[in-house]
């Protein structure tokens, strides 16, 4: 098996609080035989309100990291946080489509001894990366374990179905779903993949986030989904963490697993639930793989319409 090495940029929450998405991440990488390398020396995007708070000075945190990808020789860069991704694509992008944002930024970057010409390093999801490179039909071929009997929602958040980082439709994005198909799983009929989490809205108007939270878990129970399967650290701290707390407000009592789309993978790769970082989320996921069967579930017959029966036409007095 020819090895494929990745400049890869975890970002801050895999590296803290999002621990079980980078365990399962390498998990994934191993079993499909791709190594990601961790770029030396990166630094924080500034989440998603730094870009709200001073423009320039955000640009330049992120670009940072381009040019010293840049500097290492990568020509692209794979990210598993959709957040990271999003500002990561968008800097990259902005600084080529307006150039004196380019020149401000560059000028910055100079205290460092830095520069970024855009262009030079593409910025790839994590999900795009392991979808385009290997694609279907290898994670098909690959599947030890096929997730019979498994049904998913697949939930993409507000930030990559952005027009700044799409690399799918941003409207109703099929690329996880496609994916649970070629795993062997059912992918359910989520009404709010692209719907928005409330990010760190929980710090600010806490009835709103929780209502944002309470709706998405709706929808997905609605759906006859086992577990809401997710590709953003935030959607799955604020889905896994907060449900508890919607529960409460709201009086209702889903008990909705929230898994990373990598833990799921790695499960029909025959991995175990403690390889894919299994335990570290708040609401129970360990029902999940014993909800595999060994078998394909019988495909549901199509509803035969009966006949009815036309009326006689009426006889000419």
């Amino acid at each position: 098996m020819n090895e494929r090495r990745y400049p890869y940029y975890p970002g801050c929450s895999l590296s803290h609080r999002s621990h079980a998405y980078e365990v399962s991440t390498q998990a994934i990488a191993s079993a499909l035989g791709f190594e990601l390398v961790e770029m030396d020396d990166w630094n924080c995007c500034g989440a998603t309100e730094y870009f709200s708070v001073n423009r320039l000075p955000a640009y330049s945190l992120v670009a940072r990291n381009l040019a010293r990808a840049a500097d290492a020789g990568a020509d692209q860069l794979v990210v598993p946080c959709s957040a990271c991704y999003l500002n990561l694509h968008k800097t990259d992008k902005n600084m080529g489509l307006y150039p004196a944002l380019g020149k401000k930024v560059n000028k910055a970057l100079s205290a460092g001894n830095l520069h970024y010409e855009p262009g030079t390093v593409h910025v790839r999801h994590l999900l795009e990366a392991v979808l385009t490179d290997f694609g279907l039909d290898t994670l098909k071929e690959r599947t030890r374990r096929p997730l019979y009997g498994l049904k998913l929602a697949a939930y993409y958040g507000c930030l990559v179905a952005r027009p700044d980082a799409v690399f799918d439709s941003t409207e109703q994005p099929m690329a996880m779903d496609e994916m649970f198909t070629a795993l062997g799983a059912e992918p359910t009929a989520f009404r709010l993949k692209t719907f928005c989490c409330g990010g760190h809205m929980t710090q600010i108007s806490e009835t709103t986030a929780l209502e944002m939270i309470h709706k998405i878990i709706k929808s997905a129970a609605d759906s006859g989904a086992d577990a809401l399967v997710t590709i953003c650290p935030m959607c799955q701290l604020n889905l896994d963490v907060y449900q508890g707390y919607a529960n409460r407000l709201f009086d209702t009592s889903y008990d909705m697993p929230v898994l990373y789309f990598t833990q799921v993978i790695g499960l029909a790769l025959g991995l175990t639930p403690k390889e894919l970082g299994f335990g570290q989320e708040f609401v129970d996921a360990s029902g999940v793989p014993a909800k595999i069967q060994d078998v394909p579930p019988p495909k549901a017959k199509p509803e035969r319409r009966s006949k009815q029966a036309l009326p006689m036409p009426a006889m000419p007095e």
